[in-house]
């Protein structure tokens, strides 16, 4: 199957995991709702601010987030005050995190002003970077250049 990329224009893109994906996450309020969410924020106000966006902003995209099953909602309330929600990251929320380690390790290399990194992510446990890397499932780092596209299950063909 050499040549199966290069019969891209046959295959339909209806069922492209990268397009549903981006479906979901991919605009820049709501995947850094999750860098917030990854970083333990649970508060309303505190994602609308971090994040930098209006409450309406912050409600629209922490809603979708829930019904997405990427956030869940938890009621919490202060003494003397009124119920409120807080927001979490669920399983299917935290399959993300490599995700967004994998944009913030490309942002640390190639977008940073020269200052380094804002943030260092680590593990508990040892101390050291955690990092994103390309890894089959034999244990094996892989290069971009050792990497094949073949065909999967749902593949549609035009």
């Amino acid at each position: 199957m050499t040549d199966f990329l290069e019969q891209r224009d046959a295959w339909l893109t209806s069922n492209c995991s990268i397009a549903r994906a981006l479906e979901v996450v991919g605009n820049r309020s709501t995947l850094l709702l999750l860098r917030e969410a990854s970083f333990g924020t649970r508060r309303f106000d505190d994602f609308a601010r971090r994040v930098g966006v209006s409450e309406p902003v912050a409600a629209a995209r922490l809603k979708q987030l829930v019904a997405d099953g990427l956030l869940e909602r938890r009621p919490y309330r202060e003494p003397g005050q009124r119920t409120r929600d807080e927001y979490l990251l669920t399983p299917k929320g935290q399959e993300l995190l490599p995700v967004l380690t994998a944009l913030r390790q490309w942002g640390d290399a190639w977008a940073a002003d020269g200052a380094g990194p804002s943030v260092r992510v680590e593990h508990h446990d040892c101390g050291a970077d955690v990092h994103a890397r390309l890894r089959c499932e034999a244990g094996h780092d892989v290069p971009p250049d050792e990497i094949d596209v073949r065909p999967g299950p749902g593949l549609r063909r035009a």
